[in-house]
């Protein structure tokens, strides 16, 4: 059977309701009711924490569950979180093999023993099993004239319903009650390589390899890989405890990975700490990502800017909205509040400067003058992007700007990523924060003074230097008529019709409604904006489009006051989001359904049903369950993986530029679990199989505070209290 592709802890039967509502009107939306589930969380044990040695070989649980450790030094015991030696091993912890005669010349892997007292060998010549007294070779048929366990069987063993269970390099084999099961990479086994198999509870087996480690818990497949869950991937052995919790026995020590109740509020509380205490940089609080000084050591962090922290600011800050309206928090309103004031900044900090910018400019970012300068270098840098990379890559210098104050270095140059982050920013801070009339007024100075650079620039950013930045145009000549933006047109478009309506409902202003109109009925931006990218099927193309692209159809269609622009922006969101579908991403899912759940178009064939297919909403339970508390880039590798379908090569170039070809998804249509998988931000491409990365960067939560708040608020997820 093809098993489905849910997170192993989404909807892994502790305390966990998932009720997907019938029906489909505003009045009553489709939502997941969830209270604790459980959130793995893994441990790594070394020497540091009392191991005789970090070669570990073996890894037990004795009957009053202590667990014990094998090492190439001798035995340890756990108590508590620190391990102690022991000069006798713990009583029950023999494999003995001395039951299998002599005259089998095999190398035995694994021994298992039902509770009725039936044995079963694992051996490199196959199973053997003991019946009525004596020996013999077990080999078991599919039904398809294949033959099982007739060599190299690498484990064995019977789960807590008594299914006996073993795993070969040709796949896993389960007799069960109503006869044998078989799993290949076609039926969502990730990985074969095997080493060992040990039963967990409530019929969950867990299945160690030479890389990494596989889990079933009935249903669902999950592959554990990596530093983020592992001391190391070649798998020795393994223990499960009456929890669930497994402990792995590798040669980089014992793992465990545990199953801690928590609900999504505590996880998002957890990634809030994370962000006061690692990522906010300056006291303005911008958001991004940190480095570390060494591995996985948050005790020593460096902060660094990015190109885009104010995209990444508003992101967070915007989560932070959508926290406050659903839960109405005063820390979520604090935390709005600041990202508001940072973001506001980068719009004042450049003017009265000997390098000001004309009004309503915002910078990328700041950094302190205490920081060494990062004009030095700079130019030498940007013409060598140009001559040997962007063509387009602006040259000029300063591209870090002084404050007037002189306290801030300003980068210049800003992106339409950034503008995009702004613009989704400032409408839900006006109308699910801001509460008097002065904060909204602030806001309305930041809209209308940006709108305004827009349109008196011919609807471009203007720099510094008095020359449009390398990413701000939006104009009717180069959208429609200049080669070098012709793959730009669809989104620039589709993002500058959804800055006008944000500036018309922020600021009251009709002019900005006209200026839609006007690039709608002479320079046809709605025509543009129905393909904002152009597509080669799932997995082709910038990513951060995509992201871009989402938050600009959320404002356009619930801003705008145009019924026949919404309708056909729907269509184009639709379009869009179908071909993201596959990627689980809850931020994309949340933000369409907020407009396509009983939405429809009218043609000349007649209407048509835009709703989001069935398994939107399970897919992004899935990944808001799975993400890892753990945020640091330990490099994930799945190439490997037998589960896998590669993407053609139609679908890895992004126009003529080739990527790599190990980009892919799962047999069951989707990407790649977040579990497997590690990203900063959602404009990471979800296709990628491997990630670099060696745990000394630490990411901000904003990946998963944004999509949860915004759940909350629309209603799609209800927390039990």
């Amino acid at each position: 059977m093809l098993t489905n592709c849910l997170s192993p802890r989404a909807i892994l039967r502790v305390v966990l309701l998932l009720s997907i509502l019938a029906s489909w009107s505003r009045a009553e939306v489709p939502h997941v009711k969830i209270g604790h589930f459980p959130q793995e969380v893994a441990t790594r044990y070394t020497v540091e924490q009392g191991l005789p040695s970090n070669h570990v070989e073996a890894v037990h649980l004795d009957k009053s569950g202590t667990v014990w450790a094998k090492t190439d030094k001798g035995w340890a015991v756990l108590r508590g979180e620190r391990w102690s030696p022991s000069t006798t091993p713990p009583e029950g912890v023999s494999r003995s093999t001395q039951e299998l005669p002599a005259s089998f010349d095999a190398q035995v892997n694994q021994v298992a023993r039902s509770a009725k007292g039936q044995i079963v060998w694992a051996t490199d010549k196959g199973l053997l099993v003991r019946r009525n007294g004596r020996v013999e070779p077990l080999v078991v048929e599919d039904g398809l004239g294949r033959r099982w366990g007739t060599s190299d069987v690498r484990g064995v063993a019977f789960d807590s319903r008594q299914q006996f269970w073993f795993a070969t390099l040709a796949g896993v084999g389960c007799r069960t009650g109503a006869g044998w099961k078989f799993y290949t990479g076609q039926e969502g086994l990730p990985y074969n390589d095997f080493t060992v198999v040990t039963a967990g509870p409530d019929g969950e087996v867990w299945f160690g390899t030479h890389l990494g480690a596989v889990r079933l818990d009935g249903q669902q497949w999950a592959y554990r890989q990596g530093r983020r869950w592992l001391p190391n991937d070649d798998i020795r052995d393994i223990a499960v405890d009456a929890l669930g919790n497994a402990w792995f026995a590798t040669e980089g020590g014992v793992g465990r990975i545990e199953r801690r109740l928590m609900t999504l509020a505590e996880k998002a509380e957890f990634y809030e700490d994370e962000m006061e205490r690692y990522i906010r940089r300056t006291p303005f609080g911008y958001v991004s990502e940190v480095s570390l000084a060494k591995p996985g050591d948050k005790s020593h962090i460096r902060y660094h800017d990015s190109d885009n922290d104010g995209l990444w600011t508003s992101m967070y800050g915007a989560g932070e909205c959508f926290a406050y309206a659903a839960t109405g928090d005063p820390k979520a309103k604090d935390r709005a509040s600041r990202a508001f004031k940072a973001l506001r900044f980068l719009q004042q900090v450049p003017q009265g400067s000997e390098h000001s910018p004309p009004p309503g400019y915002v910078a990328r970012t700041i950094r302190s003058v205490e920081l060494p300068d990062p004009n030095i270098g700079r130019l030498k840098r940007d013409q060598h992007s140009r001559d040997h990379g962007d063509a387009l890559w602006k040259v000029y210098e300063p591209r870090w700007p002084k404050s007037a104050d002189g306290r801030w270095y300003w980068k210049s140059d800003t992106s339409s990523d950034e503008l995009d982050g702004h613009y989704f920013f400032y409408p839900l801070y006006y109308d699910l924060v801001a509460e008097t009339e002065q904060e909204k007024e602030r806001v309305r100075e930041v809209v209308r003074s940006l709108t305004d650079h827009l349109i008196s620039h011919d609807f471009q950013l203007v720099d510094h230097d008095g020359k449009t930045t390398r990413w701000g145009y939006y104009d009717p000549e180069s959208m429609n008529h200049d080669p070098a933006w012709w793959e730009e047109r669809g989104l620039k478009s589709l993002s500058m019709l959804s800055y006008l309506a944000v500036a018309e409902h922020v600021t009251g202003d009709p002019s900005y409604g006209k200026q839609m109109d006007k690039l709608m009925q002479d320079h046809a931006y709605d025509t543009n904006a129905m393909i904002y990218k152009i597509h080669r099927g799932i997995g082709s193309g910038n990513q951060s489009d995509d992201e871009m692209a989402i938050m600009a159809y959320y404002n356009l269609l619930k801003y705008t006051k145009d019924e026949a622009l919404r309708e056909r922006m729907l269509l184009s969101f639709y379009s869009a989001w179908v071909i993201e579908q596959p990627e689980m991403n809850p931020f994309f899912n949340f933000a369409y359904a907020a407009f396509g759940l009983g939405g429809t178009v009218s043609n000349q064939w007649g209407t048509h049903s835009l709703e989001p297919w069935d398994g939107w909403l399970e897919d992004s339970m899935a990944t808001l369950q799975g993400f890892s508390l753990d945020r640091l880039n330990w490099a994930c590798k799945n190439s490997h993986r037998i589960d896998l379908i590669r993407l053609p090569r139609q679908q890895m170039i992004e126009v003529i530029t080739p990527l790599s070809d190990r980009l892919g998804y799962r047999v069951c249509g989707k990407v790649l679990p977040v579990e497997n998988r590690h990203f900063n931000h959602w404009n990471t491409n979800p296709w990628v199989l491997d990630y670099g990365g060696d745990g000394r960067q630490l990411a901000s939560g904003t990946v998963y505070l944004l999509p949860y708040y915004m759940g909350l608020y629309h209603g799609f997820i209800e927390e039990e209290r």
